[in-house]
């Protein structure tokens, strides 16, 4: 993936608190969070913690799950920007020759 995911905060701002003309004070004490907490969420400051998508998910009947999948696309591709450079491939064959040979009792 190129492009960045949007923020899960980005997606409840314009598509659940614009369309319900809902203030970002309004939209928090709905949610049972504070002002900062929300505001920080939606100002992409803050991540997505599962609590917040359980809140979200119940308020816009919704699944918490959708959530976080657009929380956890952002947060692989924000890590995939910065992959380590020095990190050394296992040996993948030896692994596979091993199991074939545990696995047609070869070996105990």
């Amino acid at each position: 993936m190129t492009r960045r995911p949007t923020h899960p905060g980005n997606v409840f701002l314009e598509d659940v608190m614009k369309p319900l003309n809902l203030t970002v004070t309004d939209a928090a004490r709905m949610l049972g969070v504070s002002r900062k907490a929300l505001s920080e969420f939606v100002n992409e400051k803050a991540s997505l913690s599962p609590e917040m998508a359980i809140r979200i998910s119940k308020a816009t009947n919704t699944s918490p799950e959708s959530w976080m999948n657009m929380q956890q696309k952002l947060t692989l591709w924000i890590a995939q920007q910065n992959e380590p450079s020095n990190v050394i491939p296992f040996p993948l064959d030896a692994v596979k020759e091993d199991n074939e040979i545990s696995k047609s009792g070869l070996v105990e």
